[in-house]
């Protein structure tokens, strides 16, 4: 029988560091997945992988429930009252309906993320597909921008628009791809206003990423042996949660300006991605180079410990 995996020792400088990256990148259509990948590999880290990434994504989850606690809880009043109902949709109860969107929406997403876990949390990681993806969605954002309306506020967003903007976050399993930049863009082809689609991204992203961080953290927890030291984890935590508060908070801010667009953001998804694939042609990366899924049998048993003295040697 397999012993279970080996979780990558992380120093509490690099834990400071990739906590700060998380929570920047998490709620912005920059894809924080990609730069969980791209940074260790930029400056010759060992990967985390996807134990690192789950107990730190716990920092993000506790940021945009504290952020939308209000709106969370008049749409689980909502959702309350349309089963008292027995109507899924009450006629003019707004928050019925965006609640049950936003749980309905995700649902598709839960699906192919536990089908496809295998390959998310390995051969999607390789920074050909990482590269090509931000790319990809920079050109997608681009149009969506240049073709939307934007003259749909979120009080009026129906139930089939709705559930686009949910499944689009299935290409969001591809890092690169972004989660929140899927659906803000999906939101933008749909009709919404920015400001708009940002807020409903972020609603999305609470079961999304809920769901995805208390399932990988079950994995971590049922497969690794979580002896030693934590404290790099927990400070990688917290400082994701406080950044990432502030990211949201700015961006809904600048998303609500009229004159305000994601072009900053188009921009730098493309050069982030040109950067990548010419490093990984050049060979200064590794594009397949990484830590194994958490189901990967390893030999020796699994601790989650503080190196000492700090693991910093180049590969």
């Amino acid at each position: 029988m397999p012993l279970p995996p080996t979780v990558p020792d992380v120093s509490i400088l690099h834990a400071l560091i990739l906590g700060i990256v998380q929570g920047a990148t998490e709620f912005l259509p920059v894809s924080s997945t990609a730069h969980m990948r791209i940074l260790p590999a930029l400056l010759h880290w060992e990967d985390p992988g996807a134990a690192f990434s789950a107990i730190v994504q716990l920092g993000p989850i506790a940021a945009i429930i504290t952020y939308f606690r209000k709106d969370l809880a008049k749409y689980i009043a909502g959702i309350l009252r349309s089963v008292k109902a027995k109507t899924l949709f009450p006629e003019g109860d707004i928050d019925a309906r965006l609640g049950w969107y936003t749980i309905l929406g995700t649902i598709p997403f839960a699906i192919a993320g536990k089908l496809l876990e295998k390959h998310v949390d390995s051969t999607f990681r390789s920074l050909n597909i990482v590269g090509f993806c931000l790319i990809a969605l920079a050109l997608v954002l681009l149009v969506a921008e240049r073709v939307s309306r934007r003259d749909t506020p979120l009080e009026r967003l129906k139930f089939g628009p709705a559930m686009a903007v949910g499944c689009s976050q299935i290409l969001a399993l591809i890092p690169g791809a972004s989660r929140s930049g899927c659906t803000i863009t999906t939101g933008l082809l749909v009709g919404l206003d920015r400001e708009a689609a940002a807020r409903y991204s972020f609603l999305l992203s609470i079961p999304a990423i809920t769901l995805a961080g208390v399932y990988k953290l079950y994995k971590v927890v049922s497969t690794t042996h979580l002896g030693g030291e934590v404290v790099p984890y927990l400070i990688g935590t917290v400082v994701a949660g406080i950044v990432a508060y502030v990211v949201v908070r700015w961006l809904l801010g600048y998303l609500g300006e009229e004159n305000h667009t994601t072009a900053p953001f188009i921009i730098y998804r493309i050069i982030l991605g040109i950067a990548i694939l010419v490093l990984v042609r050049v060979g200064y990366v590794n594009a397949e180079a990484g830590a194994k899924p958490l189901d990967a049998p390893v030999q020796g048993a699994a601790r989650l410990t503080v190196p000492m003295p700090a693991h910093l040697a180049s590969r």
